[in-house]
């Protein structure tokens, strides 16, 4: 051990005490105390209370099966819309399950409207099952597609999906359960990455959907703090959704909405978002970096839209109650706002004020403590929650370059933002036409 000590001491006086390193990695520690700590702790936490509730607090229910409408939005899916309707077609739920597949721009997506029409005569196979195409002539976005699917719902229950995404055969049992409950007026579920064996960068987004959504969000809906429900994966109470309006036209309009929920909870402070981990979806993510990084452009670059231009003057707490309003000063504001900014003025100041073997020195310590904090939520993932063990350890091997991937990620989340503040890059997306979005509010 007197080598090692050695060692350990001459580390010391070369390194921190010749470059005054500890400065530096205290600027480090705010980062990782204040903005990262909490999220582990709270999905860990997350974790042990979803299983607890499992194991010994599951009352006997009746039976409890309401009409429920999917709402596909459907825009140059190809062939691949046949899926979506078919995983749908046969869910395990008994109750009825109408399909509203909303085809925008009918005349310029003739191919999938045509792969649909191919679906008419399956679903009459189907109990309980009705299939109801409806094409759109003029292209009006996502938005347009599903407020106008919401006027036309039969069921108490609407389901907001993308026309390239499938769903696990109980989706819509496990989804349905929460609202015997009254006060449920959102439900969310698991995202799975459906093509996550194709490439390097499919293989980190399934390890990060691994660990944002399936654990990350069990610690938000037991702190009833939601963060967002996907626009490819909302469940909602289809009285409660008329009553806020439905969606708002422009960019991020899954957040938007999330936001005009939690705006009712200091009014309404027994209304509930759910995270569902047994209801499964599975989606296709960009399988190139390129292709990643323009989506997490437009994704990153509208959280500044939505969070500075649509809902300043909602973001209080007379509206939203204290508990969602301090966790979106901590973790919409901070962690996804100020921190991609803060990390770029850290790499700055060190790369103006250190030598490079000092630089490197920071980096690698950092790096190897955001690979335990990685490590030890992929574990728990593993060992208390995951369902397909085979399927998940796929994205070990790809663990020591996940927090590169995540440093990589929040450098790009700056520039995002930063696009979005000079350039409003929001009107600028394959969402909806220019124009829709040019009308919405800005």
């Amino acid at each position: 051990m007197d080598w090692l000590i050695q060692i350990t001491q001459l580390f010391y006086l070369h390194f921190f005490h010749r470059y005054e390193l500890v400065p530096f990695l205290l600027l480090f520690v705010p980062f990782v105390l204040f903005f990262e700590l909490p999220l582990y702790i709270s999905s860990w936490f997350g974790i042990f209370r979803h299983l607890t509730h499992d194991t010994f607090d599951q009352p006997l229910t009746p039976p409890f099966f309401p009409g429920v409408s999917c709402i596909v939005t459907c825009y140059s899916e190809g062939e691949a819309v046949k899926g979506t309707i078919r995983s749908l077609l046969e869910q395990s739920y008994p109750g009825h399950i109408e399909i509203l597949a909303m085809v925008d721009g009918v005349r310029k997506n003739q191919k999938t409207y045509n792969a649909l029409m191919t679906c008419i005569t399956q679903a009459k196979h189907y109990a309980n099952r009705s299939l109801i195409i409806v094409p759109k002539i003029q292209r009006g976005g996502r938005v347009s597609s599903m407020n106008a699917g919401l006027n036309r719902a039969s069921g108490a229950i609407i389901m907001a999906l993308d026309g390239d995404t499938s769903f696990d055969v109980q989706m819509v049992h496990h989804a349905a359960r929460h609202f015997r409950n009254s006060n449920t007026v959102a439900v969310t579920g698991a995202l799975r990455v459906r093509n996550s064996e194709q490439s390097l960068v499919t293989r980190l987004q399934h390890l990060e959907y691994l660990l944002t959504i399936q654990s990350g969000k069990l610690g938000f809906t037991n702190l009833q703090v939601i963060n967002n429900i996907p626009g490819a994966f909302g469940i909602f109470r289809k009285s409660f959704l008329k009553s806020i309006g439905g969606w708002n036209t422009g960019s991020a309009e899954d957040l938007d909405l999330t936001l005009r929920i939690k705006q009712y909870r200091q009014r309404h402070p027994d209304k509930l978002i759910i995270f569902e981990p047994g209801a499964v979806a599975h989606t296709d993510v960009p399988d190139t970096f390129h292709q990643f990084f323009q989506q997490r452009l437009r994704w990153d670059g509208d959280l500044g839209f939505i969070y500075f231009n649509r809902h300043h003057k909602g973001m209080i707490p007379t509206l939203m109650g204290w508990r969602n309003f301090l966790f979106l000063l901590w973790y919409g504001l901070f962690f996804q706002i100020i921190m991609p900014f803060a990390i770029v003025l850290y790499v700055l100041y060190m790369a103006l004020t250190l030598p490079v073997v000092a630089i490197l020195l920071i980096m690698l310590l950092i790096y190897f403590f955001y690979l335990l904090l990685t490590a030890v939520q992929y574990g728990l993932y593993l060992l208390l929650l995951s369902d397909r063990i085979r399927e998940d350890l796929a994205a070990a091997w790809v663990l020591p370059i996940f927090p590169l991937f995540q440093f990589a990620t929040r450098l790009w989340s700056a520039l995002a933002l930063a696009n979005q503040f000079l350039n409003r890059a929001h009107l600028d997306s394959a969402m909806a036409p220019y124009w829709v979005l040019k009308k919405g509010k800005q």
